[in-house]
């Protein structure tokens, strides 16, 4: 696929999207949410605040949680990128998407993706995380639905402890 952006160099780019090769024709300048959302199709990843606060955009790279609205793609050439599309297994939701559904992380479902991936790599760095670490993990994520608390409870439920 190539992605028009006028005023802009192109280049070859070559990631690993959840788990899977893809090689695209993409502008210098193009952001990695915006090559997620248009070259890969995957729209889990949300553009939010453009700025790299907000959260919505979180994205794992190379298992890193990573703001994607303020990547450039061309900055995760070779590199492996997880998106909530890729946790999904065998069309089964992993743990922390079957928490947040059971535990009602989710309330409208914007940031929801954001707060997965956060905590999906918290959960593979600090598979038994305590509360204090589960707010630092996620103090990079807005949610305007809740105050937190069924958030944290489904990080709580994935990683076996009880909320």
């Amino acid at each position: 696929m190539q992605i028009e952006n006028a005023g802009s160099g192109t280049r070859r780019l070559r990631i690993r999207v959840n788990g899977r090769w893809r090689e695209d024709s993409v502008p210098d300048n193009l952001l990695l949410v915006d090559y997620l959302r248009e070259a890969a199709r995957l729209t889990g990843v949300k553009t939010g605040c453009d700025g790299g606060e907000c959260g919505a955009c979180m994205v794992l790279v190379d298992g890193e949680a990573v703001a994607s609205c303020i990547t450039l793609a061309a900055r995760c050439e070779g590199r492996s990128v997880e998106t909530i599309e890729g946790l999904v297994k065998q069309g089964r939701p992993n743990r922390l998407q079957n928490a947040f559904h059971e535990a009602l992380g989710t309330q409208c479902g914007f940031c929801t993706p954001g707060m997965i991936m956060a905590s999906e790599a918290l959960l593979r760095k600090n598979p038994n995380p305590t509360e204090e670490d589960i707010r630092t993990a996620l103090s990079g994520n807005l949610c305007r639905c809740t105050g937190y608390i069924k958030i944290i409870e489904s990080v709580k439920i994935a990683a076996g402890t009880t909320p």
